[in-house]
């Protein structure tokens, strides 16, 4: 299996160059995905930042380019819980090629009542799942035009120990805030493991591999005005949850090494290697509810219903 695969060294600070190419990024304006972003501009790649708030792209544009001189980095409008921007968002590329989609955007919420799009969806569901399903599904023309092309799936470590109802994926009997997102990840990643799977079957080029960030704190990650900004008094706060946890900036280096490192391989699963939530990023072993095929395959039947859309057919 490709989780045996050995990789070659890696050194998170010092990134091959990637001049010439583009990746997409959803929710690349804050968070996690911000520095994905910021990390594969340091490349020389164009970067594109997908998200719904223009004025956060903007704001983490002026940042990336302060600390990356000369960035070639923008921003499309994209909205995941609504499938007719996600379609919009595709249309708006107009790239040549797509080298990557990092599928990074999500929501959680903390508290009930549950939420719904006006698609009808659960809205954790919609945007962490259904959205990015519905994305590849218009990208994976370009992502075929594209030699080697790879899409990156962010799935998160809470959702290991979940289990999927595909009788209620979108948590109607049974809501409970990081439940119902522990599944909708959960789901994700069955996605993205089902995804690599359907492309070897096609003789596709294109590589599927998902990424978990671990766990990541506010007051670990270095300020990135106007993005973050981190007080002395909250680095000082968040110093002993550093032993344990870790800044967004390192959480975002498993999804950079599966966009860049040339020995990665699709199906393969990527995490931080201290305990799975902190530190350099390595390669992980896929097991239990994350290994099962026939789930994964009819999660894709169920997810392919619900948004009328299916990337199987574009995959070659």
């Amino acid at each position: 299996m490709s989780s045996r695969h050995s990789p070659a060294p890696w050194d998170v600070r010092r990134l091959p160059r990637a001049e010439g190419k583009s990746f997409l990024v959803t929710g690349g304006n804050a968070g996690i995905g911000y520095f994905v972003a910021e990390q594969l501009a340091g490349t020389g790649a164009t970067v594109i930042l997908a998200g719904r708030d223009t004025a956060k792209a903007e704001a983490a544009q002026v940042s990336i380019r302060a600390r990356v001189p000369g960035a070639h980095v923008r921003h499309i409008l994209l909205d995941l819980a609504d499938l007719s921007s996600v379609k919009d968002a595709a249309n708006a590329l107009r790239l040549e090629r797509l080298d990557a989609v990092v599928c990074n955007a999500g929501v959680l919420l903390d508290q009930p009542p549950r939420r719904v799009t006006k698609d009808g969806d659960e809205l954790m569901f919609a945007t962490n799942h259904l959205g990015h399903f519905a994305l590849i599904s218009w990208l994976a023309p370009l992502l075929a035009a594209t030699p080697a092309s790879r899409i990156v799936t962010t799935g998160s470590f809470t959702a290991k120990s979940e289990s999927l109802d595909l009788h209620d994926l979108q948590s109607t009997r049974d809501y409970r805030p990081k439940r119902t997102y522990a599944r909708s990840k959960l789901a994700q990643m069955l996605f993205g493991f089902e995804l690599d799977r359907r492309l070897r079957a096609a003789g596709s080029t294109t590589l599927s591999v998902v990424i978990h960030p671990g766990g990541a704190l506010d007051s670990l990650t270095p300020s990135r005005p106007p993005v973050h900004v981190r007080t002395t008094g909250e680095r000082l706060r968040g110093l002993p949850a550093g032993l344990l946890l870790q800044g967004k900036d390192a959480a975002a280096w498993p999804a950079v090494r599966a966009v860049l490192d040339p020995s990665v391989r699709g199906g393969q699963l990527w995490g931080p290697r201290v305990f799975g939530i902190r530190g350099l990023p390595t390669l992980e072993p896929v097991r239990g509810h994350l290994a099962d095929t026939v789930l994964a395959a009819r999660l894709w039947t169920a997810t392919a219903g619900l948004t009328g859309l299916d990337p199987s057919s574009n995959l070659r």
